[in-house]
């Protein structure tokens, strides 16, 4: 009888694990957790341990400014990236996958862990502008940061 390994588990062993961040657009969300895993990586002293990327489903035409803005407080500059629409290859090629909101849909391919994170959204509570931006790189922050634990643990 054989069994089939853990796809995440074989993942572990290679050397190009990396991770993905999607979101529609690939102007705000996406690109903030990028900008965020490449900082924490670093506090964590493993810049290089895992490769980090972003891409969206329906890329816009640039970064969003106010998002580029809020990462700057903390000493991350985003300015220079640029949507990036969203294939399987690249998927593939991560190996780990995190969807960040509702609204973008990605496919599954075989091998690939695909989480997603229902990042707050204070809008919907009425929050705007500036302060909506800082709540939403907080959320995004503080999940990158358990993710950071969990893949140099």
């Amino acid at each position: 009888m054989s069994t089939t390994p853990d796809p995440a588990v074989q993942r572990a062993d290679r050397p190009s694990d990396g991770v993905l961040f999607v979101c529609v657009k690939n102007g705000g969300k996406s690109q903030m957790a990028a900008g965020l895993m490449r900082r924490e990586l670093e506090a964590a002293g493993a810049p290089s341990s895992v490769s980090v990327a972003s891409a969206g489903t329906a890329p816009g035409a640039a970064v969003n400014a106010l998002s580029a803005e809020v990462l700057q407080d903390l000493g991350v500059d985003i300015t220079g990236e640029t949507p990036t629409l969203l294939t399987e290859d690249m998927m593939r090629r991560a190996g780990h996958v995190v969807v960040l909101g509702a609204e973008a849909q990605v496919p599954q391919p075989d091998g690939v862990l695909v989480e997603r994170w229902e990042t707050d959204e204070p809008s919907l509570r009425g929050i705007e502008g500036r302060e909506r931006m800082e709540l939403v790189r907080d959320d995004i922050r503080r999940r990158v940061q358990e993710l950071v634990g969990r893949l140099t643990a």
